[in-house]
């Protein structure tokens, strides 16, 4: 190998890519700890220690030139390979210490993670498991979780994703409840009943109403973000909710409200992660075993409120 053809430092590429990731220089400082000067600075040095120009500036905001691009997927490499490095060095590789952050909704952290995360600290009982529970997605490029279940595939470049299922999503509710309206033969004729929603807009409205559910602002009188107090209000008798039907059938207080006029909605399951994070160990242990037990044979945990 030749040893005099290496002509950059490490740092400088690093900041590069840091840069390249988070889209500006103000980004990349705060993600690497760094003043913003500092790593401008890096930047220009790499630039003219490779003799290339790196960035371009639009508006306020950088985009990489054509050199750039290429050079930053041997970046990119090389960063793989540090991660990989300082795993095994510092002996996470083997030993699985460690924390793996986990981003679920409310619904899937009680009733798809219990059974799964039972089995992982039965066979990792050194990996520490931080389950953030949020409606808000979790942005994993920045590390705000290693680990997140969504309903929608990302776009994101720097992301992996595996779909786990698909499944219907009804409105459900008590037996008591549907009595009130008999056997219904068309949607049309669903004026009365209250569903409970998540926000005071028309959103929900906007959402049932070309599905042919006549849905309006008089059928929410209910709203609140948390999933769980939709699923108490449903056993009390005060509406329907929609849950996914692999944990709304869990409930036998519950039963799938006009299940001949079909599903309101369908929606996949999405396991999600950053590729870099893919070269540690434990986050992939983590990632695998989700995968294995949240998949279309998954488990889903009883829960009796």
């Amino acid at each position: 190998m030749d040893w005099t053809a290496i002509n950059f430092d490490w740092n400088r590429a690093r900041a590069f890519l840091v840069t390249a990731e988070e889209g500006s220089f103000s980004a990349g400082a705060r993600a690497l700890g760094l003043a913003q000067p500092t790593l401008g600075r890096q930047v220009s040095a790499l630039e003219m220690e490779l003799g290339v120009t790196l960035f371009e500036r639009v508006g306020q905001g950088l985009v990489l030139t054509a050199a750039g691009r290429q050079l930053k997927q041997h970046v990119q490499m090389m960063a793989e390979a540090a991660g990989r490095f300082s795993l095994s060095a510092t002996g996470q590789a083997t030993q699985l210490d460690g924390t793996v952050t986990i981003a679920a909704s409310e619904l899937e952290a009680v009733f798809l993670l219990p059974s799964v995360i039972s089995r992982i600290r039965q066979r990792w009982p050194g990996i520490h498991l931080d389950v953030q529970v949020s409606h808000s997605v979790a942005d994993l490029k920045r590390r705000e979780a290693d680990i997140a279940l969504r309903s929608f595939r990302p776009t994101e470049p720097d992301l992996i994703a595996r779909k786990l299922y698909e499944e219907p999503i009804w409105l459900y509710g008590t037996p008591q409840y549907l009595s009130t309206f008999g056997q219904l033969e068309r949607l049309e004729d669903l004026r009365d009943v209250q569903v409970i929603g998540f926000e005071q807009s028309n959103q929900l409205e906007e959402f049932l109403k070309p599905r042919g559910w006549p849905i309006g602002q008089d059928n929410v009188r209910i709203t609140s973000l948390s999933q769980m107090l939709h699923w108490q209000l449903v056993r009390l008798h005060q509406g329907l909710g929609f849950f996914p039907q692999r944990i709304g059938d869990t409930e036998p207080a519950f039963q799938r409200a006009f299940e001949h006029l079909g599903p309101p909605l369908q929606l996949p399951l999405w396991l999600v992660s950053h590729r870099e994070l893919r070269t540690s160990q434990r986050v992939r242990v983590v990632y695998d075993a989700l995968a294995e037990a949240l998949a279309d044979t998954g488990e889903v945990s009883s829960a009796h409120w």
